[in-house]
């Protein structure tokens, strides 16, 4: 039990990025275990798809080429998975907490008895001691996350069964080239000794997937909205304030819940992790919960009129007053100043 896998996502032909940010993520834990790091890909059609991984750390790549595997349906591939785990015994297997991880990880999980964490926020190699046991135990994964609806940041251990397993959600994890000629081994996966009769008993038919309109994951400025903005009406002013920055606007869970905004803007645990150059904060008190998805933004302005908000402790600029009062002044002021 000596590597970490990251099972890895195709998405419209190209390797997601949620699965490069694990590979990221698995090439620093897999130097800090002094082991291999490797990938899993599963689909049809993969001629080539090492090419996108090696640069990214990975040391070998493990590729299932089936059409029975394209597109993506829970029951082959968690045989394949399954099976290959059993086969290899990886110390920790990585997921993206996408729709496919949130469906293949508890699956795998269950299967092998080891355990799955949920939406991490970071991933460390760390000891624990148990002292009612008597136990120590080295070179565990801490597989961290805020709980309690974003109250605390819980560090959860799995000591005795293997593998470690964790989702991660997009966003969550840097993207970086890990050298841009490193080359690995490619083994190929016999799917054959894994899928049985029964797991092709359902077959897609037909896919249709529309687009998401909203791209906060991508954009350079953020103007985000809070609870605090009181209402969905006032909430129109950080669309202006958007609209003269060419921004996008985002929204806290408070604020979606209440309706201020839907929520394919929401930024935080349960919504999109995005790391802007500029991220403008307003009426956001700053839980746990919400600084998760934005605290590596290059810089960040709070707008709040609780001098003693949390988010105060994130923020490069802290501006305290009246959301509705100072709103307004910067889209005149920004207005004025772009002539």
């Amino acid at each position: 039990m000596n590597s970490v896998f990251v099972i890895c996502e195709i998405d419209e032909g190209k390797i997601a990025d949620v699965s490069l940010e694990l590979l990221t993520k698995g090439r620093t834990l897999s130097n800090t275990l002094g082991c291999k790091l490797e990938a899993v890909v599963l689909g049809h059609k993969l001629n080539g798809v090492e090419e996108e991984l090696f640069p990214y750390g990975a040391d070998v790549v493990h590729i299932g080429d089936d059409k029975r595997l394209d597109p993506y349906t829970t029951l082959p591939h968690t045989s394949v998975i399954t099976g290959l785990f059993e086969n290899e015994k990886p110390q920790i297997g990585l997921l993206g907490a996408t729709p496919l991880g949130r469906d293949l990880g508890p699956r795998v999980s269950s299967a092998l008895k080891s355990g799955l964490t949920a939406d991490c926020t970071a991933l460390e190699i760390g000891d624990h001691e148990d002292k009612k046991e008597k136990k120590s135990y080295k070179n565990l994964l801490y597989q961290i996350r805020p709980a309690f609806g974003g109250n605390i940041v819980a560090t959860i251990i799995n000591p005795d069964c293997r593998p470690q397993m964790a989702t991660v959600r997009e966003g969550v994890m840097k993207k970086e080239i890990y050298s841009p000629t490193h080359k690995g081994e490619v083994k190929t996966i016999d799917v054959n000794k894994f899928i049985k009769p029964e797991d092709t008993v359902v077959k897609v038919i037909e896919r249709h997937m529309e687009k998401g309109r909203v791209n906060i994951k991508n954009s350079s400025v953020i103007v985000s909205g809070g609870y605090g903005m009181g209402s969905k009406e006032n909430f129109e002013a950080l669309y202006e304030l958007a609209d003269v920055l060419g921004a996008e606007v985002g929204a806290s869970r408070a604020a979606v819940d209440a309706g201020f905004a839907p929520h394919d803007r929401q930024v935080g645990q349960t919504g999109v992790t995005v790391r802007p150059k500029l991220y403008i904060a307003c009426g956001i008190s700053g839980q746990i919960q919400h600084t998760a998805g934005m605290e590596e933004s290059a810089m960040v302005i709070a707008i709040n009129n609780d001098s003693a908000a949390p988010i105060n402790k994130v923020a490069d600029y802290v501006i305290t007053g009246d959301v509705m009062d100072i709103i307004p002044k910067m889209i005149k002021s920004y207005k004025k100043n772009s002539k």
